[in-house]
């Protein structure tokens, strides 16, 4: 999948988020993207890293720790 067809799924999934909230206003929406799309984010470069946190960092971007705090806070270890 290429990097635009993920934001066109993050695009669509919104879209519909929004037209299922009628005349409700939305709140807090980035902190729920970023909630929604960061666990399988973690699983998905933990796999492709056989597990090792160190490599999964480098592949991601971030530091060793922060991503031993997310994985944490998603319960993945």
């Amino acid at each position: 999948m290429s990097k635009e067809s993920i934001q066109e799924v993050v695009r669509n999934s919104l879209e519909k988020y929004f037209k299922d909230l009628g005349e409700q206003q939305p709140s807090n929406v980035y902190d729920m993207v970023v909630a929604t799309v960061e666990k399988p984010i973690l699983e998905a470069v933990m796999a492709r890293a056989a597990g090792n946190q160190s490599q999964a960092a480098e592949m991601l971007g971030i530091n060793r720790n922060t991503l031993r705090k997310k994985l944490q806070q998603h319960g993945l270890i």
